[in-house]
């Protein structure tokens, strides 16, 4: 798939970057994937359950670092379903899931140590402020959550939001 790329617009529209930040994150990605891959190879010898050294055995249906890094962009800029996901890579759909999980925290890991991660936490409102002091609007995308419903005729009327319309009609 990422053979089949046009141009930079197009990388964009798949991955949210383009083919030059992609270019500059790949070495980092990948050099992050082998320290865990050797890590998790350790501790397979300390445990005695290791048989083959990383890299060894069947390759994957994602041939190499260029592609496993794709494949996790591609799945948070898109967020398909397992089952898209899979037939997208050829891939089943429970690889697909392992895959996300498996590269979920390097890709993490790549952003953080380059500086891309946005601010998350921040340690009082005066910093959050100062960190937005250019931003002129805030766009929040909120999702509204079911909750337990008290069972107290009182404190679900207080609760109640007017959202349905359950009043009898008075004809």
């Amino acid at each position: 798939m990422l053979e089949t790329i046009r141009d930079d617009r197009q990388m964009r529209a798949l991955t949210g970057m383009s083919r030059e930040k992609f270019d500059e994150l790949l070495p980092i990605f990948s050099q992050i994937y082998h320290q865990e891959q050797y890590k998790a190879y350790e501790e397979g010898l300390a445990k005695g359950t290791r048989k083959r050294k990383p890299g060894g055995g069947q390759k994957g249906k994602l041939p190499d670092m260029a592609h496993k890094l794709f494949f996790i962009l591609n799945y948070y800029k898109t967020y398909p379903t397992f089952d898209v996901l899979g037939h997208r890579f050829n891939l089943a759909r429970s690889k697909a899931h392992s895959w996300v999980y498996q590269l979920s925290p390097i890709l993490h890991q790549t952003l953080m140590e380059t500086g891309d991660l946005p601010e998350r936490k921040f340690e009082s409102v005066e910093a959050f402020k100062a960190m937005l002091a250019e931003t002129d609007q805030i766009l929040i995308d909120v999702t509204e959550r079911p909750h337990q419903r008290p069972q107290d005729n009182e404190a679900q009327q207080a609760l109640y939001s007017g959202k349905k319309n359950n009043i009898p009609s008075r004809i």
